[in-house]
């Protein structure tokens, strides 16, 4: 594995290689907290195996998957799951939302995309149960692709609660109605969640916001969305009837598969849009009480008939007159049911109150134009968001909807935007030293690399990166982001420099900061340039480490001499002179 590369509420993602195909890979491997429970385990293991048979362009593929096994310091073994996908550079789908919506025409593209692997997926009979932005990736080139198929079904079967649940998927805010309540769930559930991610990309909001994953649950099985064009101006109305009945309480309401759903958001673009009374009548259809009201009427007519449904002990009046009084009564009650269906809610409210707007992702502006014109006053207050843009409401206290009298204040409470942080000096501290100077300035530290440095001591901190980009002090990062260092071992890769001149071999180790000695080696003879015979030590060495260099300091046996003295015409051996 290389680096790091991201993190999420359940796994870490690293940039690997595949050395047998040659390829760069993404390898996800999971927390330790859920590699933990065999059930678990044993349920990815199998999901990923389906997963990887799925090939299409629009689904990042599986390649591999497996466990690591590591001792776990008190006789046993920690498995460790790790699944190797398709590497793909682009942006997530969830980065894209940081600056807020995006246009009509990439919504319904990316949207699109989504369908797309969705339907290959469920004619495949695999349910992703967790799509959303943080889990689809646009290349550089513009193709949308979806991960994590299979795994959220892993998740879904060895955790108890929404709440459990939430803490591993990251959040609750894409579940559908019967993810939400615990039912068993089929294709449409990811038809939901597509639509929560349309709306987003529409608003640049999700529909149902909370401050807990229950009451986030609640709205997705009890609440209406507004209507995405009401939530924000430049979202289209022909999108509206689209959004609203993928997001359908009950499965059977929305869009019956992946297909139907693409070829209705192509053709949406170019329709016209419902008047205000049209789309009233839609939505009503879907989310109004007509259909809870309607089965309130049939367990009330039940429970009439059960109670008629009498046996006559004595003479009485005659049967006609029985089942006179039953039309009668079921007529009665019948009526009643119309009347209040057909009523208008507000004539329930009682005259001196109104209802707190629902003013959450407006501009503070607008929200409060929408109080005023409630007869309502307003205070503001900032706080840091990771997920509303700034100066958008993220809520109001009290909730919308409420009923209070004219004139009350209410509390509107406005994006400050994500928190930066200021990178502090890290280069040239310790370890410990830049680990703390990390942790102050409400970032965190992430991969330590260690590396050989002849002019560093041990654990010095030599650079730093955060997402593979080197950053500099005074550099601004979102709090808590991830700061990965590069640390000095203390120690220098000392090179064998045998053959080499000792002038250059002096000059190479000096350039490490390292000793040099000279020793004679009488063992082999003398060379005109002198050489490194031989050196001690070589490897990797503590910084400041003597290093010794061997060079031949030999004479030659004094029969060779002679010899060579004889050729010369000089010396011993010479022949005497001879004499006159």
């Amino acid at each position: 594995m290389d680096s790091l590369i991201g993190r999420g509420g359940m796994a870490s993602v690293f940039r690997g290689y595949d050395l047998t195909l040659g390829r760069t890979v993404a390898i996800k491997v999971l927390k330790r907290d859920l590699a933990g429970d065999n059930t678990f385990r044993t349920r990815f293991r199998l999901e990923a195996q389906a997963a990887s048979r799925m090939a299409h362009p629009s689904i990042v593929r599986v390649y591999d998957a497996g466990e690591d096994l590591e001792d776990d310091g008190e006789g046993g073994t920690r498995h460790t799951p790790y699944i190797v996908m398709e590497y793909v550079q682009g942006t997530l789908l969830r980065d894209l939302l940081r600056d807020g919506p995006v246009s009509p025409e990439d919504a319904a593209r990316y949207v699109d995309g989504i369908l797309e692997a969705l339907e290959f997926s469920h004619r495949a009979g695999v349910i992703h149960r967790d799509i959303k932005p943080a889990n689809v990736m646009v290349t550089d080139d513009g193709q949308v692709k979806v991960m994590d198929f299979g795994i959220a079904r892993a998740i879904s079967d060895t955790s108890a609660t929404v709440a459990e649940t939430t803490t591993i998927l990251g959040t609750a805010a894409y579940f559908s109605p019967e993810q939400a309540k615990g039912d068993v769930v089929d294709a449409r559930a990811d038809l939901y969640s597509t639509g929560i991610v349309l709306y987003e990309l529409l608003t640049g909001l999700p529909p149902f916001r909370g401050d807990s994953a229950v009451a986030v649950a609640y709205q997705h099985v009890r609440e209406a969305p507004v209507p995405p064009s009401h939530a924000h101006d430049n979202s289209p109305a022909q999108l509206d009837p689209i959004v609203l009945r993928a997001l359908a309480k009950d499965p059977a309401q929305r869009f019956p598969s992946a297909a139907v759903f693409r070829e209705e958001l192509d053709a949406s673009l170019d329709r016209k849009s419902m008047s205000k009374r049209q789309l009233a009548a839609f939505t009503d259809d879907l989310y109004g009480e007509s259909a809870q009201k309607q089965e309130q009427t049939e367990h009330t007519l039940t429970q009439l008939s059960a109670e008629t449904n009498l046996t006559r002990t004595q003479s009485g009046p005659p049967i006609a007159w029985i089942w006179t009084a039953m039309i009668l009564l079921v007529a009665l009650v019948a009526s009643v049911i119309v009347w209040v269906v057909r009523m208008d809610p507000w004539d329930l409210r009682v005259a001196d109150s109104v209802n707190v707007p629902a003013v959450a992702g407006m501009t503070f502006e607008r929200a409060l134009s929408e109080a005023e014109r409630a007869e309502l006053t307003v205070t503001r207050r900032d706080e840091p968001s990771e997920s509303v843009p700034e100066g958008i409401v993220i809520r109001t206290s009290p909730d919308p909807g409420t009923a209070v009298t004219p004139g009350t204040t209410i509390e509107v409470i406005v994006s400050e935007g994500e928190l930066l942080a200021a990178v502090p000096e890290l280069v040239g501290l310790s370890e410990s030293a830049a680990r703390s100077a990390i942790s102050d300035a409400t970032l965190q530290v992430g991969r330590i690399t260690p590396v050989n440095d002849p002019e560093a001591s041990d654990g010095t901190v030599l650079a730093t990166t955060s997402n593979g980009r080197e950053v500099l002090p005074g550099d601004e990062l979102i709090q808590g982001a991830i700061i990965d260092l590069t640390v000095a071992t203390g120690r220098v890769t000392v090179p064998n420099l045998a053959g080499w001149t000792i002038a250059a071999a002096t000059g190479r180790l000096e350039e490490l900061n390292l000793p040099v000695e000279l020793s004679d080696d009488t063992s082999c003879l003398a060379e005109t340039t002198p050489t490194v015979h031989t050196q001690s030590p070589v490897g990797d060495r503590p910084v400041g480490t003597s290093i010794t260099l061997y060079q031949c300091t030999g004479e030659a046996p004094a029969d060779d001499e002679n010899d060579e003295a004889s050729a010369d015409g000089t010396g011993i051996g010479t022949e005497p002179e001879e004499s006159w």
